[in-house]
Protein backbone atom coordinates (compact mmCIF):
# COMPACT_ATOMS: atom_id res chain seq x y z
CA UNK A 1 0.00 0.00 0.00
CA UNK A 2 2.96 2.30 0.62
CA UNK A 3 4.12 1.68 -2.96
CA UNK A 4 0.67 2.51 -4.34
CA UNK A 5 0.43 5.63 -2.18
CA UNK A 6 3.84 6.85 -3.34
CA UNK A 7 3.11 6.25 -7.03
CA UNK A 8 -0.29 7.96 -6.94
CA UNK A 9 0.66 10.78 -4.55
CA UNK A 10 -1.85 9.92 -1.85
CA UNK A 11 -1.63 8.72 1.76
CA UNK A 12 -1.50 5.07 2.79
CA UNK A 13 -4.76 5.60 4.68
CA UNK A 14 -6.41 6.77 1.44
CA UNK A 15 -5.19 3.65 -0.36
CA UNK A 16 -6.47 1.43 2.44
CA UNK A 17 -9.90 3.06 2.43
CA UNK A 18 -10.15 2.96 -1.37
CA UNK A 19 -9.36 -0.75 -1.48
CA UNK A 20 -12.13 -1.30 1.07
CA UNK A 21 -14.63 0.74 -1.01
CA UNK A 22 -14.94 3.37 1.71
CA UNK A 23 -17.46 6.15 0.83
CA UNK A 24 -15.01 8.60 2.45
CA UNK A 25 -12.98 8.44 -0.77
CA UNK A 26 -14.40 9.95 -3.96
CA UNK A 27 -15.58 7.42 -6.61
CA UNK A 28 -13.01 8.70 -9.09
CA UNK A 29 -10.08 8.30 -6.72
CA UNK A 30 -11.36 4.92 -5.55
CA UNK A 31 -11.52 3.71 -9.15
CA UNK A 32 -8.01 5.02 -9.87
CA UNK A 33 -6.48 3.29 -6.85
CA UNK A 34 -8.34 0.03 -7.38
CA UNK A 35 -7.39 -0.08 -11.06
CA UNK A 36 -3.73 0.52 -10.21
CA UNK A 37 -3.86 -2.26 -7.57
CA UNK A 38 -5.36 -4.72 -10.09
CA UNK A 39 -2.80 -3.85 -12.76
CA UNK A 40 0.03 -4.50 -10.31
CA UNK A 41 -1.50 -7.72 -8.94
CA UNK A 42 -1.91 -6.33 -5.43
CA UNK A 43 -3.69 -8.50 -2.86
CA UNK A 44 -4.18 -7.26 0.72
CA UNK A 45 -2.27 -9.38 3.25
CA UNK A 46 -4.63 -10.26 6.14
CA UNK A 47 -1.69 -11.27 8.32
CA UNK A 48 -0.16 -7.81 8.06
CA UNK A 49 -3.54 -6.20 8.74
CA UNK A 50 -4.05 -8.49 11.72
CA UNK A 51 -0.66 -7.52 13.15
CA UNK A 52 -1.29 -3.82 12.53
CA UNK A 53 -4.63 -3.84 14.31
CA UNK A 54 -3.82 -6.26 17.13
CA UNK A 55 -1.68 -6.05 20.26
CA UNK A 56 -1.60 -9.83 20.68
CA UNK A 57 0.45 -12.43 18.86
CA UNK A 58 -0.78 -13.51 15.40
CA UNK A 59 -2.69 -16.75 15.05
CA UNK A 60 -0.15 -19.57 14.91
CA UNK A 61 -1.51 -21.62 12.03
CA UNK A 62 0.63 -23.33 9.39
CA UNK A 63 -0.79 -24.16 5.96
CA UNK A 64 0.13 -27.62 4.64
CA UNK A 65 -0.33 -28.78 1.03
CA UNK A 66 -0.52 -32.56 0.55
CA UNK A 67 -0.73 -34.07 -2.97
CA UNK A 68 -2.69 -37.13 -1.76
CA UNK A 69 -3.98 -37.63 1.77
CA UNK A 70 -4.58 -41.33 1.09
CA UNK A 71 -0.92 -41.92 0.23
CA UNK A 72 0.89 -43.61 3.14
CA UNK A 73 4.06 -41.54 2.81
CA UNK A 74 2.23 -38.21 2.84
CA UNK A 75 0.14 -39.31 5.82
CA UNK A 76 3.32 -40.04 7.77
CA UNK A 77 4.78 -36.67 6.78
CA UNK A 78 1.57 -35.03 7.98
CA UNK A 79 1.82 -36.90 11.30
CA UNK A 80 5.32 -35.49 11.79
CA UNK A 81 4.18 -31.98 10.85
CA UNK A 82 1.25 -32.06 13.25
CA UNK A 83 3.19 -33.47 16.19
CA UNK A 84 6.09 -31.03 15.90
CA UNK A 85 3.82 -28.03 15.23
CA UNK A 86 1.63 -28.71 18.26
CA UNK A 87 4.69 -29.23 20.48
CA UNK A 88 5.75 -25.68 19.58
CA UNK A 89 2.31 -24.13 20.05
CA UNK A 90 1.16 -24.05 16.41
CA UNK A 91 -1.87 -25.51 14.67
CA UNK A 92 -2.09 -26.68 11.07
CA UNK A 93 -4.51 -26.22 8.20
CA UNK A 94 -4.31 -29.03 5.63
CA UNK A 95 -5.38 -28.96 1.97
CA UNK A 96 -5.10 -31.66 -0.69
CA UNK A 97 -4.06 -30.68 -4.23
CA UNK A 98 -5.13 -34.05 -5.70
CA UNK A 99 -2.05 -33.78 -7.96
CA UNK A 100 -3.67 -30.86 -9.83
CA UNK A 101 -1.83 -27.66 -10.68
CA UNK A 102 -5.02 -25.57 -10.84
CA UNK A 103 -6.13 -26.67 -7.40
CA UNK A 104 -2.66 -26.08 -5.99
CA UNK A 105 -2.76 -22.47 -7.24
CA UNK A 106 -6.13 -21.90 -5.54
CA UNK A 107 -4.90 -23.43 -2.28
CA UNK A 108 -1.86 -21.14 -2.26
CA UNK A 109 -4.08 -18.14 -2.81
CA UNK A 110 -6.52 -19.15 -0.08
CA UNK A 111 -3.68 -19.77 2.38
CA UNK A 112 -2.21 -16.36 1.57
CA UNK A 113 -5.57 -14.66 2.03
CA UNK A 114 -6.21 -16.61 5.24
CA UNK A 115 -4.39 -16.26 8.52
CA UNK A 116 -1.54 -18.74 8.03
CA UNK A 117 1.91 -17.75 9.19
CA UNK A 118 3.71 -19.98 6.68
CA UNK A 119 3.20 -22.85 4.23
CA UNK A 120 4.70 -26.34 3.91
CA UNK A 121 4.36 -27.69 0.36
CA UNK A 122 4.82 -30.82 -1.74
CA UNK A 123 3.97 -29.81 -5.29
CA UNK A 124 1.54 -31.63 -7.57
CA UNK A 125 2.81 -33.96 -10.30
CA UNK A 126 1.64 -31.74 -13.15
CA UNK A 127 2.99 -28.47 -11.74
CA UNK A 128 5.31 -27.04 -14.40
CA UNK A 129 4.75 -23.34 -13.73
CA UNK A 130 5.79 -21.69 -10.48
CA UNK A 131 4.29 -18.21 -10.52
CA UNK A 132 2.01 -19.01 -7.57
CA UNK A 133 5.01 -20.02 -5.46
CA UNK A 134 6.99 -17.00 -6.62
CA UNK A 135 4.14 -14.67 -5.59
CA UNK A 136 4.15 -16.15 -2.10
CA UNK A 137 7.91 -15.75 -1.89
CA UNK A 138 7.79 -12.14 -3.15
CA UNK A 139 5.10 -11.36 -0.58
CA UNK A 140 7.37 -12.59 2.23
CA UNK A 141 5.37 -15.72 3.04
CA UNK A 142 7.66 -18.28 4.76
CA UNK A 143 7.67 -21.54 2.73
CA UNK A 144 9.30 -24.93 3.07
CA UNK A 145 9.05 -27.62 0.37
CA UNK A 146 9.25 -31.34 1.10
CA UNK A 147 9.54 -34.48 -1.05
CA UNK A 148 8.53 -32.86 -4.36
CA UNK A 149 10.49 -29.65 -4.28
CA UNK A 150 10.07 -26.68 -6.60
CA UNK A 151 13.28 -26.25 -8.58
CA UNK A 152 11.94 -23.06 -10.19
CA UNK A 153 12.60 -20.97 -7.06
CA UNK A 154 15.31 -20.97 -4.42
CA UNK A 155 13.37 -21.98 -1.31
CA UNK A 156 13.97 -23.98 1.85
CA UNK A 157 13.39 -27.72 1.50
CA UNK A 158 13.50 -31.09 3.23
CA UNK A 159 14.07 -34.20 1.13
CA UNK A 160 15.18 -37.78 1.59
CA UNK A 161 18.40 -38.93 -0.05
CA UNK A 162 16.56 -40.26 -3.10
CA UNK A 163 19.74 -40.82 -5.10
CA UNK A 164 21.51 -42.92 -2.47
CA UNK A 165 18.33 -44.76 -1.56
CA UNK A 166 17.94 -45.90 -5.17
CA UNK A 167 21.68 -46.51 -5.62
CA UNK A 168 21.87 -48.77 -2.56
CA UNK A 169 18.70 -50.66 -3.47
CA UNK A 170 19.79 -51.39 -7.05
CA UNK A 171 23.29 -52.26 -5.86
CA UNK A 172 21.75 -54.84 -3.53
CA UNK A 173 19.72 -56.32 -6.40
CA UNK A 174 22.89 -56.66 -8.48
CA UNK A 175 24.92 -58.12 -5.62
CA UNK A 176 22.26 -60.80 -5.13
CA UNK A 177 22.48 -61.93 -8.76
CA UNK A 178 20.15 -59.66 -10.74
CA UNK A 179 21.59 -58.61 -14.11
CA UNK A 180 18.66 -56.96 -15.92
CA UNK A 181 16.78 -54.50 -13.76
CA UNK A 182 13.76 -52.52 -14.95
CA UNK A 183 12.99 -49.06 -13.60
CA UNK A 184 9.39 -47.92 -13.05
CA UNK A 185 9.17 -44.19 -12.31
CA UNK A 186 7.15 -41.00 -12.77
CA UNK A 187 7.80 -38.30 -15.37
CA UNK A 188 11.31 -36.87 -15.33
CA UNK A 189 9.89 -33.39 -14.69
CA UNK A 190 9.92 -34.23 -10.99
CA UNK A 191 13.19 -33.95 -9.09
CA UNK A 192 12.58 -37.11 -7.04
CA UNK A 193 12.20 -39.14 -10.24
CA UNK A 194 15.43 -37.75 -11.65
CA UNK A 195 17.34 -38.48 -8.46
CA UNK A 196 16.02 -42.02 -8.09
CA UNK A 197 16.60 -42.75 -11.76
CA UNK A 198 20.16 -41.43 -11.55
CA UNK A 199 20.80 -43.62 -8.51
CA UNK A 200 19.41 -46.63 -10.41
CA UNK A 201 21.48 -45.94 -13.52
CA UNK A 202 24.71 -45.19 -11.68
CA UNK A 203 24.43 -48.41 -9.66
CA UNK A 204 24.10 -50.40 -12.89
CA UNK A 205 27.11 -48.72 -14.47
CA UNK A 206 29.27 -48.91 -11.35
CA UNK A 207 28.74 -52.67 -11.14
CA UNK A 208 29.87 -53.16 -14.71
CA UNK A 209 26.46 -53.84 -16.25
CA UNK A 210 25.10 -52.23 -19.42
CA UNK A 211 22.33 -49.67 -19.04
CA UNK A 212 19.37 -50.55 -21.27
CA UNK A 213 17.03 -47.55 -21.89
CA UNK A 214 14.26 -49.94 -23.01
CA UNK A 215 13.93 -51.11 -19.40
CA UNK A 216 12.91 -47.63 -18.18
CA UNK A 217 9.15 -47.09 -17.96
CA UNK A 218 6.89 -44.22 -16.91
CA UNK A 219 4.75 -46.02 -14.35
CA UNK A 220 4.15 -44.82 -10.79
CA UNK A 221 1.00 -46.55 -9.56
CA UNK A 222 -0.34 -50.06 -9.12
CA UNK A 223 -3.01 -49.88 -11.81
CA UNK A 224 -0.51 -48.91 -14.52
CA UNK A 225 1.97 -51.49 -13.27
CA UNK A 226 -0.60 -54.24 -13.74
CA UNK A 227 -1.19 -53.05 -17.32
CA UNK A 228 2.47 -52.61 -18.32
CA UNK A 229 4.16 -55.54 -16.56
CA UNK A 230 2.68 -58.45 -18.58
CA UNK A 231 4.23 -57.06 -21.77
CA UNK A 232 7.54 -56.46 -19.99
CA UNK A 233 7.65 -60.03 -18.68
CA UNK A 234 6.78 -61.44 -22.10
CA UNK A 235 9.91 -59.94 -23.67
CA UNK A 236 12.51 -62.44 -24.80
CA UNK A 237 15.08 -60.36 -22.94
CA UNK A 238 12.83 -59.86 -19.94
CA UNK A 239 14.26 -58.33 -16.76
CA UNK A 240 14.94 -60.50 -13.72
CA UNK A 241 14.39 -57.62 -11.30
CA UNK A 242 12.34 -54.44 -10.92
CA UNK A 243 13.05 -51.25 -9.01
CA UNK A 244 9.90 -49.18 -8.53
CA UNK A 245 9.58 -45.54 -7.47
CA UNK A 246 7.05 -46.42 -4.75
CA UNK A 247 5.57 -49.42 -2.94
CA UNK A 248 2.19 -49.37 -4.68
CA UNK A 249 3.86 -49.72 -8.07
CA UNK A 250 6.09 -52.51 -6.74
CA UNK A 251 3.06 -54.37 -5.39
CA UNK A 252 1.40 -54.09 -8.80
CA UNK A 253 4.49 -55.73 -10.32
CA UNK A 254 4.43 -58.43 -7.63
CA UNK A 255 0.75 -59.23 -8.18
CA UNK A 256 1.20 -59.44 -11.94
CA UNK A 257 4.36 -61.56 -11.82
CA UNK A 258 2.74 -64.09 -9.49
CA UNK A 259 -0.43 -64.15 -11.58
CA UNK A 260 1.69 -64.97 -14.66
CA UNK A 261 3.33 -67.90 -12.88
CA UNK A 262 6.69 -66.35 -12.01
CA UNK A 263 8.25 -67.14 -8.65
CA UNK A 264 9.25 -64.16 -6.51
CA UNK A 265 12.13 -63.77 -5.76
CA UNK A 266 13.54 -66.85 -7.58
CA UNK A 267 12.51 -65.72 -11.07
CA UNK A 268 11.80 -62.05 -10.43
CA UNK A 269 13.17 -59.80 -7.65
CA UNK A 270 11.24 -56.64 -6.74
CA UNK A 271 12.14 -53.55 -4.69
CA UNK A 272 9.93 -50.59 -3.86
CA UNK A 273 10.42 -47.18 -2.21
CA UNK A 274 8.42 -46.00 0.83
CA UNK A 275 8.12 -48.83 3.37
CA UNK A 276 4.42 -48.28 3.95
CA UNK A 277 1.96 -50.61 5.65
CA UNK A 278 1.22 -52.44 2.39
CA UNK A 279 4.85 -53.53 2.17
CA UNK A 280 4.25 -56.05 4.97
CA UNK A 281 0.69 -56.93 3.90
CA UNK A 282 1.68 -58.66 0.63
CA UNK A 283 3.08 -62.16 0.07
CA UNK A 284 6.01 -62.27 0.02
CA UNK A 285 6.61 -59.11 1.98
CA UNK A 286 8.21 -56.31 -0.01
CA UNK A 287 11.84 -55.25 0.03
CA UNK A 288 11.77 -51.45 -0.02
CA UNK A 289 13.55 -48.21 0.83
CA UNK A 290 12.44 -46.61 4.10
CA UNK A 291 11.66 -42.90 3.56
CA UNK A 292 11.10 -41.83 7.19
CA UNK A 293 8.21 -39.53 6.34
CA UNK A 294 7.56 -38.55 9.95
CA UNK A 295 11.09 -37.21 10.27
CA UNK A 296 10.67 -35.23 7.04
CA UNK A 297 7.55 -33.58 8.46
CA UNK A 298 9.27 -32.72 11.74
CA UNK A 299 12.22 -31.13 9.96
CA UNK A 300 9.98 -29.09 7.66
CA UNK A 301 8.02 -27.65 10.59
CA UNK A 302 11.19 -26.91 12.53
CA UNK A 303 12.59 -24.83 9.65
CA UNK A 304 9.31 -23.01 9.03
CA UNK A 305 8.68 -22.04 12.65
CA UNK A 306 12.29 -20.90 13.07
CA UNK A 307 11.73 -18.62 10.07
CA UNK A 308 8.41 -17.33 11.41
CA UNK A 309 9.91 -16.61 14.83
CA UNK A 310 13.05 -15.01 13.41
CA UNK A 311 15.56 -17.66 14.52
CA UNK A 312 16.40 -18.19 10.83
CA UNK A 313 16.60 -15.06 8.60
CA UNK A 314 13.64 -14.86 6.23
CA UNK A 315 15.90 -14.77 3.17
CA UNK A 316 18.08 -17.71 4.24
CA UNK A 317 17.52 -20.93 2.27
CA UNK A 318 17.77 -24.05 4.45
CA UNK A 319 18.24 -27.47 2.87
CA UNK A 320 18.05 -30.66 4.90
CA UNK A 321 18.36 -34.29 3.83
CA UNK A 322 16.81 -37.21 5.72
CA UNK A 323 18.70 -40.47 5.26
CA UNK A 324 16.98 -43.55 3.84
CA UNK A 325 17.47 -47.22 4.72
CA UNK A 326 17.03 -50.37 2.65
CA UNK A 327 14.64 -52.82 4.30
CA UNK A 328 15.25 -56.33 2.94
CA UNK A 329 12.28 -58.70 2.90
CA UNK A 330 10.94 -61.57 0.83
CA UNK A 331 10.73 -60.10 -2.69
CA UNK A 332 14.51 -60.12 -3.10
CA UNK A 333 17.03 -62.93 -2.79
Amino acid sequence: MKDIARELGVSVATVSRALKDSPRISPERRALIQEYAREHDFTPNPIAEYLRNSRVQPIKVIGVIIPELAHYYFSTVLAGIEEEAYSRGYGIMVAQSEERYDKEVKICQSFYEGKVCGIIISQAKDTLQYDHFRKLQDAGMPMVFYDRICTGINASRVVVDDYMGAFNAVSYLIETGCTRIAFYGAAMTMEITKNRFNGYKDAILKHGLQYDPSLTYICDNRADAEVITPEVLEREDRPNAFFAINDDTAIGILYTAKHMGFKVPDDIAICGFTNGQRAVACDPMLTTVEQRGKRVGEEAVSILIDKVEGHIPSDQVVKRVVRTKLIVRGTTR
